[in-house]
């Protein structure tokens, strides 16, 4: 079989190469940077992903110069193209232009990555450094004003890309990766996805054995449906024990609906836990380290670490309930590869930074899993290819189509803190106020911090909120080139927000704290299942409302703030901000508005729109 190598430099899009390598019908394999080059004799060509460090600095990543000798062709991409450029005796330098999001650049199109296309492409960058000096050999096929974007040796069939061509921000990456994969390696064999259900049933069957029970935690989600529905497949129904754990940050009504689609998967074996005020209040101890419980917990990484532990405390206690011991027996997630990748697991990336801890791969977990007692079924997938196989499974629409919630829940949407965050200095402030100004936008800086993806590595920044103009007769294309461009320009910033409830101008807030407690749960259980009701449209792959502590002076005695967050993406490694008014109806704002005052208007004080795309964001604020 035809197989293509792709060599990991650490990045946050690796797997993704992966997947639409994989879906244009060629078979992959993931080692890292540094394998010796002898074990790449069986492939075809190789591809050299981004990642986070710097080609010039100590953390430069090493590798055999062997594998540029092999005479195999090669693409890079962001890292991969910088790694080229040095080993063939170009320049990269840091700080020349960073560019987070999608941009435009001009193409070669005599150059066959580009043959076919329009001279001006629209691409994700997400990057620092730059190429400052051409390698040797080589001709520069792309750039983005000043920046060299694209590098191609004819003559040895070693191309290089600033940008990442596997992500949906780049309109046309498919027709590229599929010109490199045909024309330029030329590769003419299939790989499909019935090949890879397969593998996973036969690799169920011999880790659970003869005889092993398995437990599986399902959130009701598409994720986990999938691996019920493969573990029912593989195995008989009797060995197979559902358990839904209701921690108190689910949506509206949702732990009644899922319990009640859980048998139709064919599971006979199913427990509903009700588990909100152990969630809440469990003081946990773990390796040394004495957690808060979650309600006095503030930070993303923390909370998230309980919320992980507390899942299998009360798995643990439900599996000894049943007769259950994971010495022997198996306990069965539906972890998605990305979910691996932003925890910078070892086992997917052995160089990828830590984005966020991911509640199914948390410290417990991975242990059990070195002891092999973790089945999941869904490891190799991202998001659409899970809605794929769920669909070909024969699963309902309602479940393949579902909308995505994270483990953690509303407890990654409840934005605590026990004080505001440290702002930028006054000066940097100014210089943040004043170029939004000269867009005709007012501006004020959150007094909170959120996650973000900034190349490759994790960030945590200041909320940038934007104010200006009717929000119902916004003109939407200029908020999100501003959005877009203040994270590229001002470091401290890595998400922007815009005021959609007053045409009040931006003016200093204050931050009176906020806690996870079944107050502050069920009033964004509220808000949230407005906005998901009222923020539709067909290419919205995720809709959900964050709450966050903010007081403004035009709206006095509230302690909270909400913003809407909606967004399009098929992989949800990146993501763009759904445009009002054409993803979804502009008046949906508006009604969202009218109904979080009507039911929250005593505890909100202002109701903004997330405009970031991810990169520089993420999609969940932590």
């Amino acid at each position: 079989m035809e197989k293509l190598a792709i060599l990991d430099c650490g990045g946050q899009y690796t797997k993704v190469i992966d997947r639409k390598v994989r879906e244009l019908g060629v078979c992959t394999d993931i080692f890292p940077i540094g394998v010796p080059t002898e074990q790449l004799a069986p492939y075809g060509a190789l591809i050299l992903s981004g990642g986070p460090a710097s080609v010039w600095s100590e953390q430069a990543l090493t590798y055999d110069p062997a594998l540029f000798d092999l005479g195999k062709p090669i693409l890079g991409i962001c890292y991969g193209m910088q790694l080229i450029t040095e080993h063939f005796g170009g320049v990269v330098a840091p700080a020349v232009k960073t560019e987070y999001g999608q941009t435009e650049i001009d193409v070669d199109t005599s150059c066959p990555l580009f043959r076919g296309l329009e001279p001006r492409q629209a691409v994700l960058m997400s990057h620092g450094d730059a190429v400052t000096s051409m390698p040797h050999g080589f001709y520069s096929v792309a750039t983005s004003g000043s920046i060299i974007a694209g590098i191609y040796n004819p003559d040895i069939r070693i191309a290089g890309v600033q940008f990442h061509p596997e992500v949906e921000p780049t309109v046309n990456g498919m027709q590229m990766l599929n010109a490199f994969l045909r024309d330029i390696c030329g590769f003419t064999e299939t790989y499909a996805l019935e090949d890879r259900i397969e593998t996973s049933i036969r690799r169920i069957r011999e880790q659970a054995g003869e005889e092993g029970k398995v437990v599986v935690l399902v959130s009701g989600g598409v994720d986990s449906a999938v691996t019920a529905a493969l573990l029912v497949r593989a195995l008989s129904a009797d060995r197979v024990f559902a358990i839904h754990v209701d921690h108190g940050l689910m949506r509206k009504n949702e732990s009644d609906l899922i319990c009640r689609n859980l048998s139709e998967l064919g599971l006979v074996n199913i427990r509903r836990i009700n588990a909100e005020d152990a969630f809440f209040h469990t003081r946990l101890t773990l390796k040394g380290k004495t957690y808060p419980p979650l309600c006095e917990a503030t930070d993303p990484e923390e909370k998230r670490a309980i919320i992980g532990h507390m899942f299998f405390v009360v798995t643990e206690q439900a599996a000894q309930e049943l007769h259950l011991d994971f010495d022997r027996d198996f306990l069965a997630q539906g972890t998605l590869r990305p979910d691996l990748i932003e925890s910078g697991n070892p086992l997917v990336s052995g160089y990828a930074h830590k984005i966020k801890t991911h509640h199914n791969d948390v410290g417990i977990i991975r242990a059990l899993r070195e002891r092999g007692r973790v089945i999941e079924t869904n490891w190799d997938w991202h998001k659409d290819e899970v809605r794929k196989v769920a669909r070909m499974l024969g699963l309902r629409e309602e479940i393949a189509q579902r909308q995505p919630f994270p483990g953690p829940g509303l407890g990654v949407r409840l934005i605590c803190c026990d004080r505001a965050a440290d702002l930028p200095a006054p000066a940097v402030q100014e210089q943040v106020r004043a170029y939004a100004a000269e867009e005709g936008y007012t501006l004020a800086l959150g007094p909170i911090r959120s996650v973000g993806v900034q190349g490759d590595n994790r960030s945590y920044k200041t909320l940038a909120t934007l104010y200006g103009g009717n929000p119902m007769g916004a003109d939407w294309s200029r908020i999100f080139d501003l959005a877009r461009r203040i994270p590229n320009k001002f470091d401290c910033i890595n998400r922007v927000a815009y005021r959609i409830d007053s045409t009040a101008a931006a003016a200093p807030m204050e931050c009176p704290g906020l806690h996870i407690n079944h107050e502050s749960a069920d009033l964004l259980r509220e808000v949230d299942h407005i906005v998901t009701e009222v923020v539709t449209g067909p290419s919205i792959a995720q809709r959900f409302a964050v709450l966050f502590p903010a007081t403004c002076p035009d709206r006095p005695g509230r302690r909270y703030a909400c913003a809407i967050r909606a967004v399009v993406t098929g992989d949800f490694m990146t993501a763009r901000s759904a445009v009002p008014g054409q993803d979804f109806p502009l008046t949906a704002l508006d009604e969202a508005v009218r109904r979080i005052r009507a039911v929250a208007d005593a505890d909100i004080s202002m109701i903004f729109y997330d405009v970031t795309g991810k990169p520089p964001a993420t999609v969940e604020w932590e």
